[in-house]
């Protein structure tokens, strides 16, 4: 009989709002519960999330809550301590670490206020420690997804011995000589944290490295470690694609362009995500090749992330502002070279993405990037892939895609104008390949890798 599941992140499978006197509960947003999600619906998993509004920390003292299929245990953790854990550790310090974003120069400024911060790190730890061990059936499985929890196998070691747990990193992870920003005493903690998993999983084989080498050099220890990378659900996607909603935005995005073509990047306005360098990219292009001037059209579709932090205020305002300055530089009548659409639309995005002759994907890192392999799934023009090597994706997707360096502008624009001047047999082949490959996992076998690795360590 297969041991009970219990996973366990930040953001839950289900957001709540008040309605009078009584608790609505929906299904949650973001990569994790649409990928996860359809997997445990209508089983005995219970998915144990941090209460992010008011309403779902009135969930939370209800107990574990059944909705949609779902089985979710929502926990309030103290303001004070979900903000110093979320926004002075995960957001502020981790985030940038392991995606390799700090200006070091100036920060992280590493301070009695950031060892208050990380205390906090630690309590919001202990309290999903404590409620994971109450909640948790003998002999279960637990998994525990992203960074907001590193140090919670040890904690569960502790309390619950009979408990399986595998840790799963969606974010790359820091070489040795980024985890050093870290003060010695923290960065072991973190490290030996996560190795006090059964093990811990990784998108890529790159990002399992450097954090088994930061655990060798750095902690002393050799952690136990396995790839598994996480796949799209190429139905949910499909059938997305093929609502009304999508088929009535594919039909206005031809009627906008006539016989132009198209360029596409579907992103969280993210700073990883490297949407400068790819406008930049784009005018470079458009400056070598005037042949291609008011024949392609790149537009942008972003959504909010992390506005409370003043670096992506600033990040959104030099996005708009780049792509003013771009157009300014090459508009003519009738034709903007990149347009902004920075309204969370998904139907829209899909839109594009089953519309586009190519797609941009080019972070400074990232975990995976889902979207280099959604686009594929419904791509119906054989759009080319410009894709980072940076990516986690990368490693699935090379020789398939125009594989470029995201600080090179050169290489970018380059890779930009050999995939518009792909021929028609080449595009139709490297299309068909990358469906390929997009098609070969599903989220299932992601989840079972996890399963799997919970019997290691």
């Amino acid at each position: 009989m297969a041991a009970p599941v219990v996973l366990v992140s930040n953001r839950g499978p289900l957001s709540f709002r008040e309605d009078g006197d009584e608790l609505i509960a929906t299904r949650g947003g973001g990569g994790l519960v649409s990928g996860l999600a359809p997997l445990v619906a209508g089983t005995d998993t219970v998915w144990i999330a941090a209460a992010l509004s008011d309403a779902d920390r009135q969930a939370a003292s209800r107990g574990v809550i059944e909705a949609d299929g779902i089985r979710a245990r929502t926990l309030a953790i103290d303001s004070t301590v979900m903000t110093q854990a979320y926004d002075g550790v995960c957001n502020s310090m981790l985030w940038f670490l392991y995606h390799g974003l700090h200006d070091l120069s100036r920060r992280p400024v590493i301070d009695k206020g950031f060892r208050v911060a990380w205390e906090a790190y630690r309590r919001y730890n202990r309290a999903f420690a404590d409620v994971v061990a109450d909640e948790s059936p003998d002999g279960a499985v637990v998994l525990v997804q992203d960074y907001h929890l590193a140090l919670l196998g040890p904690l569960l070691r502790e309390k619950r011995p009979d408990l399986a747990t595998v840790h799963f990193s969606h974010t790359p992870f820091a070489p040795p000589h980024l985890m050093r920003v870290l003060p010695h005493d923290l960065a072991t903690e973190l490290l030996v944290g996560m190795a006090g998993h059964n093990a811990c999983g990784f998108h890529s084989d790159r990002w399992a490295r450097d954090f088994r080498n930061s655990c060798e050099e750095i902690a002393g220890i050799t952690p136990t470690t396995f790839v598994a990378p996480l796949a799209p659900d190429a139905d949910d996607i499909r059938g997305v694609a093929s609502s009304d909603r999508c088929q009535a935005e594919t039909e206005a995005i031809d009627t906008d362009l006539g016989d132009r073509r198209l360029i596409v990047r579907v992103d969280r306005i993210e700073l990883s995500k490297n949407l400068l360098r790819g406008f930049r990219a784009y005018d470079t292009m458009l400056q070598d090749r005037p042949d291609l001037r008011e024949t392609v059209v790149f537009r942008a579709l972003g959504y909010p992330s992390r506005e409370g932090l003043p670096e992506y205020l600033a990040y959104r305002a030099e996005i708009e502002s780049l792509a003013a300055v771009i157009n300014h530089r090459w508009a003519t009548p009738g034709w903007n070279p990149i347009e902004l659409d920075l309204v969370d639309d998904f139907p829209k995005s899909v839109a594009h993405l089953r519309r586009y002759d190519v797609l941009m994907v080019n972070p400074i890192r990232d975990g995976l990037n889902l979207v280099a392999m959604e686009g594929p799934l419904v791509n119906e023009r054989d759009g080319a892939v410009v894709l980072s090597r940076e990516a986690g994706v990368h490693d699935a997707l090379n020789g398939a895609v125009h594989s470029v360096n995201p600080f090179d502008i050169e290489d970018q624009a380059l890779a930009l104008a050999a995939a518009l001047d792909m021929d028609a047999a080449t595009r139709a082949s490297r299309a068909a390949e990358l469906r390929r490959r997009a098609e070969a996992r599903n989220p299932s076998d992601w989840l079972s890798d996890q399963l799997a690795a919970s019997q290691e360590g």
